[in-house]
């Protein structure tokens, strides 16, 4: 359609010559000009050249204008980098194959002042604020009085567009209430466009069990319900909290019984990931997917955590990023998931928000 509105500006050519033109300059970087050139037709030709240029570049510019860039981080908790490697976990290994997959590590600087506990809200904070425990001060799963000075990722994304479509899919109530701080005027209010969250409190719906079989139901449907709305409504910033790889390995340690809930939990972001691409295909967006862990285990049982040792602080991460950086390798830290999506999603950090984090983004430049 708009190689017919060039014939408007190259007078006595047809449509079906500027197209061949066009056609031509697409296909080829070398332009024989003497099939196409008649008696005293070399300013038309010029003419119809320079529009066929502008037209190829400008579309192309408008392509890559057109490409939002959208993000998901998601966590499934507690699995060790040893063993997310020996386990089968064809999605994961998917989303790897388009970008890359590395150890990495949490607890910050053993003995130094970033040390941090390899506890699950801990880490869930180091990631969603880029800081360590030092700064954010949560020291364990009761999150007593987290210093919200230390932006979280919604309130730094909300604070350079208000617009931006933000989510929260997560099997524990405590990440949107008290880490995020949703709501809490102290935290920046109210970042979250839609929370899917609290399912653990509904004891009617999931009555709680010895082996704690209520979590991966509710895993279920945390994960479900990410797929789902992805697909309808494609959010601009995602985060997924998938729990019970970490509650079967406190009873179980490593056990066949921890492998197998791993395997599930690949099926799990495998339907996020298959709505994903459904959303890049159907709408030309530019997706981010970091998936991570938030803590390792113990090298005696694989029941506990907490400590530094190297077990317990080797994480792991795995992305489709095609733009990754020499960041990206066994010195990757939790911290530097919070840059990376904002070197994604386009998000400038700016002062003082920028000089407290203690990542540094492994995507770009």
């Amino acid at each position: 359609t708009q190689i017919e509105h060039l014939d408007s500006g190259v007078k006595g050519k047809t449509p079906n010559l500027v197209r061949t033109w066009c056609q031509s300059l697409q296909k080829s970087d070398v332009f024989d000009y003497t099939k196409y050139l008649g008696n005293g037709d070399m300013d038309q030709l010029i003419k119809g050249l320079s529009l066929c240029l502008f037209l190829i570049t400008s579309t192309s510019s408008m392509a890559i204008q057109a490409a939002t860039p959208k993000a998901i981080f998601i966590i499934v908790d507690g699995i060790p980098a040893d063993v997310i490697e020996k386990v089968n976990t064809p999605n994961l290994d998917a989303i790897a194959s388009v970008g890359g997959y590395t150890r990495a590590y949490t607890g910050g600087e053993i003995g130094g002042q970033t040390e941090s506990p390899t506890i699950s809200a801990v880490g869930y904070m180091n990631l969603i604020t880029g800081t360590w425990a030092n700064k954010h001060n949560v020291w364990s799963n009761k999150v007593r009085k987290p210093d919200y000075q230390y932006w979280d990722i919604f309130r730094i994304a909300r604070a350079h567009n208000p617009q931006l479509h933000t989510a929260l899919f997560s099997t524990w109530e405590d990440n949107r209430t008290k880490l995020i701080g949703n709501g809490l005027p102290q935290a920046g209010g109210n970042k979250l466009s839609y929370a899917f969250d609290g399912f653990e409190n509904d004891t009617d719906r999931f009555p709680h069990d010895e082996y704690y079989r209520y979590i991966e139901k509710i895993d279920d449907l945390v994960a479900q319900e990410a797929a789902r709305y992805i697909t309808d409504k494609g959010p601009d910033l995602s985060w997924v909290y998938l729990e019970y790889t970490d509650t079967v390995a406190h009873g179980y340690g490593d056990s066949d019984e921890f492998t197998s809930a791993i395997q599930r939990a690949d099926a799990r972001v495998g339907k996020i990931w298959k709505a994903i691409l459904q959303r890049e295909k159907n709408f030309g967006e530019d997706w981010l997917v970091v998936i991570t862990t938030d803590h390792g285990r113990d090298s005696e049982t694989g029941k506990d955590h907490g400590g530094q040792s190297q077990r317990e602080r080797t994480i792991w991460v795995t992305t489709n990023s095609r733009d990754l950086n020499t960041n990206f390798g066994e010195r990757t830290a939790i911290v530097d998931i919070l840059p990376s999506i904002a070197t994604h999603m386009h998000i400038p950090i700016n002062e003082p928000i920028k000089s407290q984090l203690d990542g540094r983004s492994f995507i770009g430049d």
